[in-house]
């Protein structure tokens, strides 16, 4: 069981594998993803996912945009410096090296999960100037309650134990417990999705990078900063989210001037891979509102 994903193995069959190439930026090899034309969309998944995650997506977007997207640090096929420190300002920093390695400046920006607090992360530090900031079910305050007192202890407990994602790895090869972690999300998502997560979760360095990321993640920052953010923000809301809970959303707007919440009736965490079509109107609307796209 290798520590990273082959991109001659695993990649032969990744969704939308002609639109990918490697880019070196900010120590570490990174996979994009850039297909389309028109301004510039930047898509970015969130712990644990991929480029995978935007399969059906991208190239619905990239009828009106140049979609870019990649795996973070550590993820999928994107490689990984030794000792990084998987916080959100290393990788926030790491993405504007790679954005100004490809000389790209998005006008549109969509994050999902964690994604979403990353491009927030940017667009206060200035590192981007995007004219619309979409987050897909975004994670950008800390968790409350028992989930906050008990996740990231756990997050640190298993990334100080260096045999603990070979383990998950091993235990995921268990076609139960993948739908478990699938199910968890209130999301139903199609085979092709469920082959991707596989793979993902079957490969250590790709697991260490996700508990690395959760390990040393602090919203507590954003969640401060939040209100100075420069950017209009939409709030696309599954409402069957088991992740991150929906009333998070309404929190969020609640303390932002230019802020605005969608809901996707019956839809869960993975929102924009069950209802692909859907999210992709949405993104084009807003773009169309924000003045990227002409009017229809």
């Amino acid at each position: 069981m290798s520590d990273r994903l082959d991109w001659a193995e695993a990649g032969r069959d990744w969704p939308n594998r002609a639109a990918s190439r490697f880019v070196s930026a900010a120590g570490m090899r990174w996979h994009v993803q850039q297909m389309g034309a028109g301004p510039l969309l930047l898509l970015v998944h969130g712990t644990g996912a991929s480029t995978h995650s935007w399969r059906a997506l991208a190239p619905l977007l990239a009828q009106n945009f140049s979609v870019l997207a990649l795996d973070l640090p550590g993820h999928g096929f994107t490689g990984l410096p030794a000792h990084a420190r998987l916080s959100l300002p290393f990788i926030a920093n790491a993405l504007a090296e790679l954005l100004g390695t490809l000389g790209a400046s998005p006008r549109v920006v969509v994050g999902h999960s964690a994604g979403a607090a990353i491009l927030a992360r940017m667009c206060l530090d200035r590192r981007i100037a995007p004219q619309a900031l979409i987050s897909l079910n975004g994670a950008l305050l800390p968790l409350t309650g028992v989930p906050g007192h008990l996740y990231l202890p756990m997050a640190r407990l298993f990334a100080a134990l260096p045999l603990m994602p070979r383990f998950v790895a091993w235990r995921a090869r268990n076609p139960a417990l993948l739908a478990q972690l699938l199910a968890s999300t209130g999301s139903h998502i199609d085979a092709d999705g469920e082959r991707c997560y596989g793979t993902l979760v079957r490969n250590a360095g790709h697991v260490a990078a996700a508990i690395g990321m959760m390990a040393n993640w602090d919203l507590s920052v954003l969640e401060e900063d939040l209100p100075s953010l420069p950017t209009p923000l939409t709030l696309v809301v599954g409402s069957a989210d088991r992740t991150v809970p929906p009333a998070q959303a309404e929190r969020v707007a609640a303390r932002l001037r230019q802020a605005s919440v969608r809901r996707l009736p019956d839809l869960g965490h993975l929102a924009h891979e069950e209802d692909p079509q859907g999210v992709a109107a949405l993104i084009v609307d807003v773009a169309r509102a924000a003045g990227v796209l002409p009017p229809s």
